[in-house]
């Protein structure tokens, strides 16, 4: 059993709120032109597909604006599209607060400001030397050259740190708790900022990096604590508050910054 952590939430036919994404196949798609509001026609709306896993139909809105309809195993297309009429008011509402999330700059070169340690940092050109290098911050990094995009290379570098830092902290706080872990695993997730598993392994997305110390330490916490709870109970709750009392601050700047770094 894995128990993950901020996945995309969407409502589902059981008026509660459930995690996106399992094991599915498309159906089919209905375009925003199809609805006659005059959208690009090469866009879907809506995307539906069959889950052989989910027990209810879902519906989760993607980074880029267009809606996923899940059918359980049991369901209908015919179902799911008026499952999704009665929650049209959610989706808009839904992609309104997407649009006026703050996103990330595509492509960076020196003047860019990307988020780094929690901070809004402008890529810097470094001190002349043998290989041209940046900085953001206090920390450096070498790039090939001056000239284009810098973000695979600095991604690149930023994977590298996070894999030695939050790796390490994960190690410490996990002592810190007296939690028996087994494997910490520093990864490109797309969709969630961790995950742990029954057997002891936790999995952290590597952009915790850019964000500022408590939040890292947070999510961290956070699932450290599914170790004892596999679940968001009241119960669970209790304990990451008892083990990181300002986790409401973390969260909330992570639903506020989350854009900025892809998730």
């Amino acid at each position: 059993m894995i128990q993950g952590f901020l996945d995309f939430f969407a409502p589902t036919n059981a008026g509660m709120a459930t995690s996106g994404a399992s094991a599915s196949h498309p159906v089919s798609t209905v375009t925003a032109s199809a609805r006659g509001d005059g959208a690009e026609a090469e866009k879907p709306d809506v995307v539906f597909e069959r889950s052989a896993r989910a027990e209810r139909y879902r519906l989760t809105l993607r980074k880029d604006g267009v809606a996923v309809a899940t059918i359980p195993a049991r369901g209908s297309e015919r179902e799911a599209r008026a499952f999704v009429e009665q929650h049209r008011d959610w989706l808009e509402r839904a992609r309104a607060r997407q649009r006026q999330k703050p996103r990330a700059a595509t492509v960076w070169t020196p003047g860019t400001h990307v988020l780094w340690r929690g901070e809004l940092t402008e890529i810097r050109k470094a001190a002349e030397g043998a290989r041209p290098c940046v900085s953001l911050g206090s920390d450096v990094f070498r790039v090939p050259h001056f000239d284009g995009d810098l973000r695979p290379t600095l991604e690149a570098h930023f994977l590298r740190k996070a894999k030695i830092e939050i790796t390490a902290r994960t190690w410490e706080l996990a002592a810190e708790t007296a939690m028996e872990v087994k494997e910490v695993m520093v990864r490109n997730q797309r969709t969630r900022w961790g995950s742990c598993t029954t057997g002891g392994v936790i999995s952290l997305n590597w952009r915790l990096i850019q964000a500022p110390e408590s939040v890292r330490d947070y999510v961290i916490y956070h699932e450290l604590m599914h170790l004892k709870e596999m679940n968001h109970s009241d119960r669970f709750w209790r304990r990451v508050e008892e083990v990181c009392p300002p986790w409401r601050e973390a969260e909330a700047w992570l639903k506020r910054n989350g854009s900025m770094l892809g998730l």
